[in-house]
């Protein structure tokens, strides 16, 4: 049901208060007048600030700015009235027990009345007390329909000034209004606003403006970072079935799967040795599928108030779903989750309940929104992640090999403007084994400085003596990578094939190769 059914319903039904998560105003002030029209209701209003009034009349009472004097006011207004109380949440804390027990009793006496009290609040705060007594409900950011009528009225709004020009054909008009998804109608509104401000047209050009400007918002709430990407396959050397699997899925969004009975893919785990690529998967997914790219940072999940934590995961999510169909990255996820073992000692449960919340959002999702989570720790993982139907697949990533690792240099070689084909490159895949695909470019990047500060161009020798002289993390922590390998043998996918791109002659590096002993075969 809409939202307006669903508000229809409950007031039909005498709930005597409902509670709506919301930082929209305007929106829920014209919804609630034109359910109170069509109930033949009177609609009134209250604030902290200019007190308590019948919704589009002036004069509102200031003496009932106190919150005990309102909710008599209530109980003295005539039946059959609805009642929208703003940002009423910050009287719903314990300090306000007296307030808190007024509403509870209200809401009691009113319980076989027509009036219906509402309260509406950006944040969830709901004491106890009143549990039993309210029902609670997401106000839904604005839907594509109504965007587009807010794009079709600052349209015809301009239409008739000569210095600004529309050029919008339906595809373009489509993608303007897709740009907005996620915002509220009064933030859609100056977005499109500045767009024809900018530059007094409104065009095709004007798409990365609103964009820019969804960033800015987005970050605003500092949960969610509007990332940037233009990653392609290309630059992702191996992992050649985890492409196939993802190439498989580019159109999974689309009407035509959906119409052929494919469901949305939920998204992956992917899981490995450290800097290996998994980062950069994330980016070029969303370039290569043509979806925004959302990165949540669990850190930043976390408050210090109480039950804000919660509403910033409920945030996040609701955020998500509304822009989709997109990609959610959430990086080194075992460290944002590490707590759950202590949470309810540690931070009164809050850890557990958010993962809670993200799990069971996982496993019930129907918005495309693809979820990709990548790992290093397979310890900090707790296990119900790892249950079948979290996510599609759980991939593992794993040193590149030999055929990969050439791949990786030409990558990174090409990237800074060198020709691979003047490199030794099977040379260079010897002397690289066990080394992860960033080692490899830190080692391009350090041999380009070399060379720049001795006023010439890269030579092969540079990368030599840079792979002599730098130690891989997989020679430093070789217990702990084939303690990951075993651990992925039976409980992940490998993303990579198998042993059998492996060079015969990697098999035979010199003791020369940069190390003390011999280098270590790291494939099981």
């Amino acid at each position: 049901m809409s939202i307006a059914e669903d508000l229809d319903l409950l007031i039909r039904s005498r709930y005597p208060l409902i509670y709506l998560i919301t930082s929209e105003e305007d929106r829920v002030e014209a919804l609630l007048n034109q359910i109170a029209q069509n109930m033949k209701k009177r609609f009134f209003v209250w604030s902290c600030a200019s007190g308590f009034g019948q919704y589009g009349q002036t004069g509102f009472d200031s003496s009932t700015v106190d919150p005990l004097v309102l909710l008599d006011r209530i109980l003295q207004t005539e039946d059959h009235s609805i009642f929208l109380l703003k940002d009423f949440h910050i009287y719903l804390e314990k300090e306000h027990a007296v307030i808190i027990r007024k509403l509870r009793e209200t809401c009691q006496i009113i319980g076989n009345t027509y009036k219906t009290i509402f309260i509406s609040s950006p944040v969830m705060k709901i004491p106890p007390e009143l549990e039993k007594e309210m029902a609670v409900l997401d106000f839904p950011l604005p839907t594509f329909n109504e965007l587009k009528k807010i794009l079709d009225d600052l349209i015809a709004s301009v239409r008739t000034n000569p210095h600004i020009v529309v050029d919008l054909p339906n595809d373009i008009h489509e993608k303007m209004v897709k740009a907005v998804l996620g915002l509220t109608e009064n933030e859609a509104r100056r977005v499109f606003s500045k767009a024809i401000v900018n530059d007094s047209k409104l065009n095709a050009d004007d798409i990365p403006v609103v964009l820019e400007e969804k960033e800015q918002i987005i970050k605003k709430g500092g949960i969610l970072e509007y990332y940037h990407t233009d990653e392609g396959m290309t630059h992702v050397g191996g992992m050649e079935v985890l492409k196939d699997w993802l190439s498989k899925r580019v159109e999974a969004f689309s009407d035509k799967a959906h119409a052929f009975g494919l469901p949305s893919p939920k998204g992956v785990l992917l899981m490995g040795v450290q800097g290996c690529g998994k980062s950069l998967t994330s980016k070029v997914v969303a370039s290569e599928w043509k979806l925004p790219l959302l990165r949540l940072d669990v850190g930043s999940i976390f408050s210090g108030i109480v039950g804000s934590s919660e509403e910033n995961m409920r945030k996040a999510i609701k955020t998500s779903e509304t822009i989709a169909p997109c990609v959610l990255w959430i990086d080194e996820i075992e460290k944002g989750f590490s707590g759950i073992a202590s949470s309810n000692t540690s931070d009164a449960g809050a850890t557990a309940r958010i993962f809670g919340t993200f799990i069971t959002w996982l496993q019930e999702k129907k918005s495309p929104v693809f979820v990709i989570a990548t790992a290093n720790d397979i310890s900090g993982l707790p296990p119900e992640l790892l249950r079948k139907g979290r996510f599609d697949e759980i991939f593992f990533i794993d040193l590149p090999s030999f055929d990969e690792r050439k791949v990786i240099f030409s990558i990174h070689l090409q990237k800074r403007k060198r020709n691979p084909s003047a490199f030794p490159l099977d040379e260079f895949a010897r002397l690289s084994e066990g080394w992860s695909g960033s080692e490899i470019e830190q080692v391009v990047i350090a041999s380009l400085f070399d060379a720049y500060y001795q006023n010439r161009d890269l030579q092969p020798e540079d990368v030599r003596k840079n792979l002599k002289a730098m130690v891989p993390l997989s020679k430093t922590m070789s217990e702990k990578i084939e303690e990951l390998r075993d651990w992925a043998k039976t409980r992940a996918l490998p993303a990579s094939t198998p042993d059998g791109s492996e060079s015969p002659q990697s098999k035979k590096v010199p003791v020369s190769a940069g190390v003390e002993d011999p280098p270590l075969d790291f494939r099981s």
